[in-house]
């Protein structure tokens, strides 16, 4: 008998489990070090006669976007992935939605496409135009 009530006991394995991952945690982290950040402002003398490093991909080239702005009932799928954020995925889910819940009739409408929010939808906008309605 231990003495504790079943809420105590559950109290008790619930401390323990956060002790073990705290444990292992730390176990990782000192195994797996982070590198250290310079201290001092100027780079080491065998660095700086290095070229500069080109900044990060994102995992895909940049890609130039289109010089006139799209229209939304007829851009492709490679049309829509020109834009900036706006990847193959995207692009394809934008042209699903237009498939099947028929054609735009105001840019705010991308809004209602999975993956779309407002930011993204703002920076979108000077690349877009309303469809032409006759």
């Amino acid at each position: 008998m231990s003495g504790l009530t079943p809420a105590e006991r559950r109290g008790a394995r619930v401390l323990a489990i956060v002790l073990v991952i705290g444990t292992l945690t730390d176990l990782w982290r000192a195994r797996h070090p982070e590198p250290a950040p310079a201290l001092s402002p100027e780079p080491p003398a065998r660095e700086a006669a290095a070229p500069p490093a080109a900044p990060p991909a994102a995992g895909t080239p940049r890609k130039a976007p289109p010089a006139t702005p799209l229209d939304l009932d007829s851009a492709s799928a490679a049309d829509f992935d020109r834009l900036p954020g706006i990847g193959p995925v995207l692009a394809a889910r934008i042209v699903e939605h237009r498939r099947t819940h028929g054609p735009f009739r105001h840019v705010d409408e991308l809004l209602s496409v999975p993956g779309i929010g407002p930011r993204l939808l703002e920076r979108l906008r000077p690349y877009l135009r309303e469809p032409a309605r006759p």
